[in-house]
């Protein structure tokens, strides 16, 4: 099986990309905002800010997507997509 992923998402809407996933020649197209990051952003006492990354999860898929392969497809944009949380949402 070959997976490719094509997402646009940067900095300063990094999960707010638009995210394509192509299975053997077949091309899903995702929901808008369906990626979330695993990653935060904090400030400590002093007002610092912080900011940690993690691992992405989806949380929508498109129509009649196989349910087979949401937990390769969830690896494969782990894998290329940089983990982050670039703190636009706060």
């Amino acid at each position: 099986m070959t997976i490719h992923v094509l997402y646009n998402g940067e900095y300063p809407n990094l999960c707010s990309g638009k995210l394509v996933v192509i299975i053997d020649g077949h091309r899903w197209e995702f929901p808008d905002f369906c990626l979330s990051s695993g990653g935060q952003v904090w400030f400590d006492e002093s007002w610092d800010e912080h900011i940690e990354y993690g691992p992405w999860e989806i949380s929508k898929y498109p129509k009649g997507f196989p349910e087979d392969l949401k937990v390769v497809v969830l690896q494969a944009v782990n894998d290329e997509i940089p983990w982050g949380c670039c703190g636009g949402c706060i």
